[in-house]
């Protein structure tokens, strides 16, 4: 007999399920009006939803369709193998409602969190020597779920927290390329790629895997991370946005919302500076360039997805979507950048959202 210890892990939340089914579900399209409004005003033009059930990709193509969706939404499905075999040729939309919506890529998790314990690791926590983590998602489906994504166009997007739930993934990944010779350009990613081994850095680079990082994750964990991991593996790959780079990897940036805040100027803040809440500064040598975070959140991310083409700068025949701040993010002191504030949020020539209404 185990003791009680007031928390469900990971996996075993979904033991709570039974008690959600007597629930009045929320009204799915009003979910998306007040999650677009907040984006807005953060000054989001595209959001990365990681992981939407094709239910819920029904409610965004029709409010696509209808003029509803404000924000332009760039969606990856997240169901089982089952489900991904059945339905996956019916889902693939690029461009849907004036590029208000594109379905593309397919997600899954192969490890937990850090905080939880649960992200998966090659050696044990140092702070809990009886776990290495969890393994959420079996091998065998997540290389079946690449063969699908190879089948039907999609990118694969896997989320990896761990050492070993990263290093399995690459496993994966370099596994369908070597049998898929002839796919190119295909942009897989591994979402978060928060803890890495040092043998598995130049991998991304070599595999042409990207890296879906969030700034802020480095900054939230920072004040435990040592705990967790000890100094050594903290030191060579925690975080590691300039070894990933210097590697050839190309990193595109986000917030993880809603674990943390969607807000993206606190988050390229914490990618810039790796400034923790206690003053202190988290593996200082990791740091980007302020127009490397930039781009990050920007060309990065369009690239990403893809969209590079029409996205992710200010050029002729590009899509008008921009975002107005109240000062320089590149030349003001460092300080001063979580104080910034959004002017402006234009999607498609259209001003969606102005601070001066509030």
């Amino acid at each position: 007999m185990g003791n009680p210890i007031g928390y469900f892990r990971e996996t075993a939340s979904r033991l709570l399920s039974p008690a959600r089914e007597g629930a009045v579900p929320p009204d799915p399209r009003r979910v998306v009006e007040l999650a677009q409004e907040e984006s807005l005003a953060k000054g989001i033009t595209t959001f990365h939803d990681a992981g939407s059930s094709f239910e819920a990709i029904d409610v965004f193509k029709e409010m696509a369709e209808d003029g509803s969706l404000d924000i332009r939404l760039w969606v990856m499905v997240r169901e089982s193998v089952s489900e991904l075999a059945e339905h996956l040729a019916d889902y693939k939309m690029i461009g849907v409602g004036e590029d208000r919506l594109t379905v593309r890529a397919i997600k899954m998790s192969i490890d937990g969190a850090l905080g939880s314990h649960g992200a998966w690791l090659l050696e044990p926590y140092s702070d809990l020597p009886e776990s290495a983590g969890l393994n959420t998602s079996d091998l065998e489906d997540a290389a079946a779920t690449a063969e699908l994504a190879i089948q039907h166009g999609y990118q694969f997007a896997m989320h990896a927290i761990g050492d070993r739930g990263n290093r399995e993934t690459l496993d994966i990944f370099e596994w369908a390329f070597t049998n898929n010779p002839d796919e190119e350009d295909l942009r897989w990613r591994v979402e978060h790629a928060q803890h890495l081994h040092p043998d598995d850095i130049p991998r991304f680079g070599n595999l042409q895997v990207i890296a879906s990082m969030q700034g802020v994750h480095a900054t939230s964990d920072g004040p435990w991370i040592t705990d967790r991991l000890g100094h050594e593996r903290v030191e060579w790959g925690a975080y590691a946005w300039r070894d990933l780079m210097d590697a050839g990897a190309i990193i595109a940036n986000g917030t993880d919302a809603p674990v943390e805040d969607v807000d993206p100027i606190a988050s390229y803040y914490s990618s810039v500076s790796r400034m923790m809440g206690n003053g202190e500064v988290l593996t200082p040598r990791q740091k980007m360039t302020r127009m490397e975070a930039l781009k990050s959140y920007t060309i990065n991310n369009a690239y990403a997805g893809f969209e590079e083409d029409i996205k992710g700068s200010l050029e002729v025949g590009k899509l008008a979507d921009i975002t107005v701040l109240d000062r320089d993010i590149l030349t003001i002191p460092e300080d001063d950048i979580p104080n910034i504030e959004v002017s402006y949020t234009i999607v498609g020539g259209e001003i969606m959202f102005s601070g001066d209404s509030n």
